[in-house]
């Protein structure tokens, strides 16, 4: 039985993705983005019907991957440096160069609470802005600031865009989402 409803965005990890000469790709062990609030990621692309014979005769789609925001409790440092390039100097403090125009790629990973079980998804080639900044003053009570993630997921150069775990996902490769970016299994016939 599959689950009825999702809630609570939880278990936010990113990993660095890598591309080698060969045109393979590669990710780093996925770290963990504690503190996750929300996530909207609307889909890109667009639809584009062919008239004939005074019907929509044939229409045709186009899948750019999806984009939006994600918003955190706080940016971990090592997202700051990994991803988004910002240099720890010598006295442990954050630097951001704007000579520094290309942001690293990386796969983000996340799920939702569902009444039978979490729903897991990965996005296989990320890319993020640079954050705001934004806080506000202390009043009566101290409402905790977010920070801001603008994410484009783009699909990779084979066409892989995101995949999620199904009603159906086998037992060792639910347990282990987090370990490593799943990579697609090609299904076996009969």
């Amino acid at each position: 039985m599959g689950n009825k409803v999702k809630y609570n965005l939880k278990n936010v990890h990113a990993a660095k993705l890598t591309r080698g000469e060969d045109g393979s790709f590669t990710y780093a062990k996925p770290k963990a983005i504690p503190g996750a609030v929300s996530i909207s990621l609307d889909a890109e692309g667009d639809s584009s019907p062919f008239y004939a014979d005074g019907i929509v005769y044939f229409r045709s789609t186009a899948n750019n991957g999806y984009s939006g925001d994600l918003e955190i409790a706080l940016i971990p440092e090592w997202f700051r440096t990994e991803i988004l390039k910002e240099e720890l100097d010598n006295n442990g403090v954050l630097i951001e160069n704007a000579n520094i125009t290309e942001l690293e790629k990386f796969a983000l990973l996340f799920e939702f609470d569902g009444d039978v079980r979490s729903i897991r998804h990965v996005l296989y080639n990320c890319t993020s802005s640079r954050p705001s900044i934004e806080s506000e003053t202390k009043e009566d009570t101290i409402e905790p600031g977010k920070e801001k993630l603008t994410l484009t997921a783009d699909p990779r150069e084979d066409g892989l865009v995101k995949s999620r775990t199904g009603d159906e996902t086998d037992a060792e490769t639910y347990k282990n989402w987090y370990q490593q970016v799943y990579v697609p299994v090609p299904k076996t016939e009969g």
